[in-house]
């Protein structure tokens, strides 16, 4: 768009606006606060643009036309993605798998992706569907950023919200894709608004415009939509492509292939992103206000039923004492439950942890065996290096899957605890004590006088927050509330040869084999008991910090529901003019928020001019 303030001046306005709207945020609520201060932190890096939408609207076709490829994004009439796949800058073309409970990504051919990221692919047996695959491509656009198609959402299988919603988490922008079939549905409606909660800039494209020569209709009508349903993209931009004929245009002589080229009108949108990439740094800061203001709302709807309660209905009264018993006698009777469930649970989760520990060491004590088998003079000289560099990346690998295994246990836990309903008044409770029971255990450092062949570093826990996730949790049920709004601790650990090992391996080894294979074996050993005996330090924490939390957070919640049921009460014996006063202070407080809404709306209505203006021949009024 053109027009609105020079970038300089947008990055101030925009960057006064976080700092101002959240220290105000700070003072209503603390755990709100840190949690968008980490996302305002989080290193910008080469900007993603997600691309989203409803099934079947041509997204992968799209993905295919921008980088330029034919069918390297899964695409076929009977397939829709499952995962979801991010393109980027590489030398070669390059795939790699994420595959749940895998300790590691999972190489994998290029020309094999349908299979790895499609709902009817053939995996390897016993292999689990992968949630994310990264394909590296020397495509010039992704020179400038990446791409991520994500499963269609709605359609087939609901739970590719959850996926797609995942992706979005840390998107630059979004490419929104529909196509000129038919006008907007009620959920692609639905999922913008959820996904744009978190993202403040929306490309829209809309596909197939060969196949309908209606398109300017259904364009008019799904802007009409917005204006009526989503005012805020009322003016957003929209390019019509047509993803089949820039497919085609690659597959001809060069002489024909410029005017399927202008016909496909990919190129503009091509260049549009590209622009949009180069403002990555203001992006994100209106990324973080876009945050900010979802959290207003939220502040603002908590002002709204205390105001409620200041004229209370008796009924109301009857209600909050029900849920206080309910949760008092759940307390009483099932505390004993509880205990042994998160017992349960982290038992499981350590034992498998430990087997896979188990597993990963035998697999590097069977790599370097063969490898000193066949080891000729400075080969096997370099064998301690190599080994230590194999224990790092083994620490890199271990604390992801530790952190996966937490994530697993808390959300097993909870479940069982509370309800859907219920969690939404404990979580920003149990993060906190995570927080600060995680943070007051003593550091533990490995590799003592006692270890002179390991060196073993054991950092304090770091925290993992998705408050985007449980701000869309009436859109994705209970297990998205969970999973996106608890604060995940993070197993940072450092594994690696000591100083002796280095000197053992010079002294006995030199260039006898069966000294290298002594030596291997011992440092493998030293390495498994070391890591071995951190895991069950770590899952003794995490048992004990998530001990706390729930006790608090359900003496917290009982203590939430008293106040709820005084507060009532003593609106219910204040006299009309006792009321009056407090409803008035109430209001007075909602009316500070609901300004500080007006002033990021402002600021974020300057930002418009981040969104790339529309092709010509789009803008219908």
């Amino acid at each position: 768009m053109s027009g609105g303030p020079s970038p300089a001046a947008l990055g101030g306005l925009l960057s006064g606006a976080v700092d101002t709207c959240l220290g105000f945020v700070r003072g209503l609520d603390p755990d709100a606060a840190v949690e968008i201060d980490a996302l305002r932190r989080r290193e910008v890096t080469r900007p993603s643009i997600v691309v989203v939408g409803e099934t079947k609207r041509g997204k992968s076709s799209l993905v295919n036309a921008l980088i330029g490829v034919t069918d390297l994004s899964p695409v076929d009439a009977a397939v829709a993605t499952s995962a979801y796949l991010e393109f980027a800058h590489g030398p070669r073309p390059a795939a790699r798998a994420f595959v749940p409970g895998r300790e590691d990504p999972v190489p994998v051919p290029v020309d094999r992706l349908r299979d790895w990221g499609t709902v009817l692919g053939r995996l390897p047996d016993g292999t689990r569907p992968p949630r994310r695959i990264e394909v590296d491509h020397p495509a010039p656009l992704l020179q400038y950023l990446s791409l991520v198609d994500t499963p269609g959402t709605g359609g087939l299988d609901p739970a590719h919200t959850e996926i797609a919603l995942a992706a979005v988490e840390r998107a630059a922008a979004l490419l929104f894709v529909v196509d000129a079939s038919t006008p907007f549905t009620r959920p692609e409606m639905d999922f913008l608004i959820e996904a744009s909660k978190r993202v403040n800039v929306v490309v829209f494209a809309l596909t197939k415009v060969d196949a309908y020569p209606g398109w300017r209709t259904i364009l008019a009508d799904n802007q009409a939509q917005l204006q009526a349903h989503a005012p805020r993209f009322a003016a957003a931009g929209w390019f019509p492509v047509s993803a089949r004929l820039a497919e085609l245009a690659l597959t001809v002589p060069p002489e024909a292939a410029t005017e399927l080229v202008g016909e496909s009108r990919v190129a503009p949108l091509q260049h549009a992103l590209v622009e949009l990439a180069g403002k990555g740094h203001l992006l994100a800061q209106a990324n973080v206000l876009r945050t900010i203001r979802s959290e207003l709302v939220r502040l603002d709807l908590a002002a709204g039923q205390r105001i409620a309660a200041c004229d209370p209905d008796p009924s109301e009264v009857a209600r909050a004492r029900e849920e206080r018993a309910a949760v008092a006698a759940r307390k009483r009777t099932e505390s004993r439950q509880w205990s042994l469930a998160l017992n349960t649970e982290t038992q499981r989760a350590r034992v498998e942890a430990t087997g896979r520990l188990r597993t990963a060491i035998g697999g590097l004590q069977e790599h370097f065996l063969t490898r000193i088998e066949a080891a000729r003079g400075e080969t096997l000289k370099n064998l301690p290096g190599e080994v230590d560099q194999a224990l790092h990346a083994l620490s890199l690998r271990f604390s992801h899957d530790l952190e996966f295994r937490f994530r697993k246990v808390a959300e097993r836990t909870l479940a069982q605890v509370f309800g859907p309903q219920e969690l939404q008044f404990v979580l920003q409770r149990i993060n906190g004590t995570l927080r600060h029971a995680l943070a007051t255990r003593p550091r533990r450092e490995g590799g003592g006088a006692d270890n002179m062949m390991i060196a073993l570093s054991a950092g304090g826990m770091a925290f993992m927050a998705g408050r985007g996730a449980a701000a869309g949790a009436s859109a994705l049920g209970a297990g998205a509330l969970v999973g996106g709004g608890l604060l995940i601790p993070v197993a940072g650990l450092g594994l690696g040869l000591a100083a002796g090992a280095f000197i053992l391996y010079r002294r006995r080894v030199a260039s006898d084999r069966q000294q290298a294979r002594v030596w291997l074996r011992e440092v493998l050993g030293e390495a498994r008991a070391a890591l071995a005996d951190e895991v069950v330090q770590r899952f003794t924490d995490l048992q004990y910090a998530l001990t706390l939390a729930l006790d608090d957070a359900i003496e917290r919640r009982l203590a939430q529901l008293d106040a709820h049921i005084a507060e009532i009460d003593k609106a219910l014996a204040q006299d009309k003019a006792s009321r009056a006063k407090r409803r008035a202070a109430l209001q007075s407080r909602r009316d500070t928020i609901r300004a500080r809404v007006k002033q990021v709306d402002e600021v974020l209505s300057r930002a418009r001019t981040l969104s790339p203006a529309p092709t010509s021949g789009t803008a219908t009024r």
